[in-house]
């Protein structure tokens, strides 16, 4: 088999983190894989000087993973398709809404034989209905892309922090080729075929994540944030049914399931957008701003597109968890609201 070359699609702070485990592979297991590890990188300016030349030659993502020493193999390019163009197998790790136009610009431009994988957490809405993230590479690009999802805090994984993850992939033999790819001693990848389950894993728990931070900002404790979990993931498991047919119960107690659920609600960003809407009367578009340095909480996207599709299915009163964290996002309903959603959940019915 021929060695395979890999690109990485994005490098914000999960996919800085990520080129960190497949630098060290690629260089590693040589005879599986390209050295050479390139990672297409959307040019800024930090204290004066473009962010590719920072990570290129001082090794560090400073504004977005920054302490974290990425591996000198691992080379940043400014220009898309230079990037994407000789790859074998690119990894997708941008936010979702920008999936669509960055594909677009990348068609016609790769390799027909080339396999994709999918780290983003999200789902993709239109006047067809929903699709996963996966679908739409698959689509515009022509190829195959898989899925990887799972409790995985970009920032413990990069101090190298022993976590698990799940690979979804309904290809035979692909799967292992990424577990290869991505696996480390601290990085375990188990692979199911359950490849939908787990992309609307990572979507839905990013909303369940936001209740969380809003009774952690409302004072309640671990009890309540237990009744966030379990109730969220009811929703999580009920919403599958509906929307994915052949959805496997068995998938969410994956990592991809109730792992990155419990980790989020009390580790992730979501969780802290939901605190700090309680202790503060900001948009969220002014909380991106300030607590991530313009990149986007996923949550709320995600919030936003699941309450569409429940409306138009007249299923709104069956997933009052996820309407209330929409409302709430939207300012449109007082966090104090959100426990009295969970008091009168029909799951206590």
């Amino acid at each position: 088999m021929s060695k395979k070359s890999v690109c990485i699609v994005g490098s914000g702070n999960w996919g800085s983190a990520i080129a960190k485990i497949l630098g060290k592979n690629a260089k590693e297991r040589s005879d599986q894989f390209e050295t050479c590890v390139k990672m297409w990188m959307y040019e800024e300016m930090v204290d004066g000087r473009k962010l590719t030349d920072i990570v290129n030659t001082e090794h560090e993502n400073v504004k977005y993973l920054p302490g974290v020493k990425i591996p000198e193999n691992v080379v940043a390019i400014p220009d898309l398709i230079k990037a994407s163009e000789d790859a074998d197998i690119l990894i997708f790790v941008l936010p979702h809404q920008f999936v669509g136009k960055t594909c677009e610009q990348m068609k016609g431009k790769i390799k027909s034989s080339a396999i994709a994988v999918s780290l983003i957490k999200g789902v993709s809405i239109d006047d067809s209905g929903m699709r996963m993230i996966s679908n739409v590479i698959k689509e515009v690009l022509g190829i195959e892309c898989c899925a990887l999802m799972g409790a995985n805090l970009a920032g413990e994984v990069a101090q190298e922090q022993f976590c698990e993850t799940t690979i979804g992939c309904a290809v035979n033999g692909t799967g292992e080729l990424l577990k290869s790819l991505f696996e480390t001693p601290y990085f375990r990848c188990s692979v199911v075929t359950d490849q939908a389950t787990v992309e609307l894993c990572g979507a839905l728990k990013n909303i369940v994540g936001i209740g969380a931070g809003i009774a952690d900002g409302l004072g309640h404790g671990d009890n309540t944030k237990a009744a966030v979990i379990r109730l969220g993931l009811m929703e999580m498991i009920k919403f599958s049914e509906i929307f994915i047919p052949g959805s496997q119960r068995s998938t969410f107690f994956e990592s991809c399931g109730i792992s990155d659920l419990v980790a989020t609600c009390h580790g992730g960003r979501n969780r802290m957008l939901g605190e700090h809407i309680v202790k503060s009367d900001k948009t969220v578009k002014q909380l991106e701003k300030e607590l991530l340095k313009g990149q986007s909480f996923q949550g709320p996207l995600a919030a936003r597109e699941i309450f569409k599709m429940l409306k138009d299915k007249n299923l709104i009163e069956r997933f009052p968890l996820f309407v209330s964290v929409h409302y709430i996002c939207l300012r449109e309903s007082q966090p104090e609201e959100f426990i009295n959603c969970l008091r009168n959940h029909p799951e206590h019915i």
